[in-house]
């Protein structure tokens, strides 16, 4: 098969035919379609993922996918040739990632892919509404009528986790640029525009100073410390996916309000858990099939053989929502 190898950080993708991998027990072997990029595999590429654990030389990046299963493996009863999937199922730790033709993979990390969603469209979703999903629904527990501040709500994480939210039936706030308000409002969230408010201005104006009952922070920084600020007292819940650096935790504990971080990789890394990233796939694969989600995908069309155009335009921010190789000749 095709796949692109990474032998040094830095450095070029090398196109190379190497062995199709064969499905172990509890493994299927998928013909892969489609590949979502991710900014993590930017990160990996460039050397400053090291919580990713990539194995280099010979990493194959890539950690979404969507596809055909070919082959099943012994005690593999949820699939059988034919079905098509999608998930988050390798790219870092050493399991081969989905930048290639073919990968033998866990069953366990994969569901139906939505009957309404192309193999682009699916692509795009596994690690964003894996992420979004155990923020909101595993840690937060967000309930009917919560009031939700997700900050970043027209990016990657933010445009999942506020349909997410909208699904729950929670009242949905987001912090976006003025650009991205109309984007946000067609989820049905209700914007903040983020160069209009301060924290304790928008705390004011939109929950008449008492704070929101869960705030979802997608970006870190300046912005985690400023949810501390922003969550309701007693009850509120912040939780961030991008929780690493230096925080004082004084503003959220004069609020006796509590948080939680989010580590998405953990069940790849491990091997632990990976059978509820099969279980929150299939559940949004629900929302997706009732029209409660859907993501934002590039119009663009990239393959194997223009991988560096694919990441240029993630890293300069000329993408339209999530950039997607296709794969296998798959016109998507």
């Amino acid at each position: 098969m095709k796949a692109l190898v990474l032998n040094g950080f830095n450095t070029p993708f090398e196109l190379k035919e190497i062995e199709k991998p064969v499905a172990q027990k509890g493994e299927v072997l998928v013909k892969i379609m489609a590949s979502g990029v991710n900014p993590l595999d930017l990160k990996i590429k460039s050397g400053q993922a090291a919580h990713a654990k990539p194995k280099i030389p010979g990493a194959i990046l890539g950690i979404d996918m969507a596809g055909v299963v070919v082959a099943v493996g012994e005690d593999v009863t949820a699939f059988a040739v034919g079905d098509e999937v999608y998930g988050m199922v390798g790219g870092i730790a050493g399991v081969q990632g989905t930048l290639a033709e073919y990968a033998a993979v866990d069953a366990n990390l994969l569901a139906i892919k939505p009957v309404n969603l192309s193999f682009k469209e699916a692509a795009a979703l596994p690690l964003i509404t894996i992420t979004a999903w155990e923020a909101l629904v595993d840690r937060a527990n967000i309930q009917p009528g919560s009031t939700v501040l997700v900050h970043g709500g027209a990016g990657g994480v933010g445009h999942i986790a506020v349909q997410i939210a909208m699904s729950k039936g929670a009242v949905v706030y987001t912090t976006v640029s003025p650009e991205q308000v109309a984007v946000v409002r067609n989820y049905g969230a209700i914007p903040i525009d983020r160069t209009k408010y301060d924290v304790e201005g928008y705390v004011v104006e939109f929950t008449k100073g008492e704070g929101f009952d869960v705030i979802l922070d997608t970006i870190g920084g300046a912005v985690l410390d400023a949810s501390f600020t922003a969550v309701k007292r007693y009850t509120g819940h912040v939780v961030s996916i991008l929780g690493w650096g230096s925080h004082s935790l004084a503003p959220l504990s004069f609020r006796s309000a509590s948080y939680s971080g989010v580590f998405t990789l953990y069940p790849l890394i491990s091997g632990n858990g990976r059978r509820h990233h099969g279980e929150i796939l299939t559940e949004a694969a629900k929302l997706i099939e009732a029209g409660k989600m859907r993501p934002a995908v590039d119009e663009r069309t990239f393959s194997l053989e223009t991988i560096d155009e694919a990441y240029k335009a993630m890293e300069d921010g000329s993408a339209k929502g999530k950039i997607v190789i296709s794969i296998n000749g798959n016109n998507l």
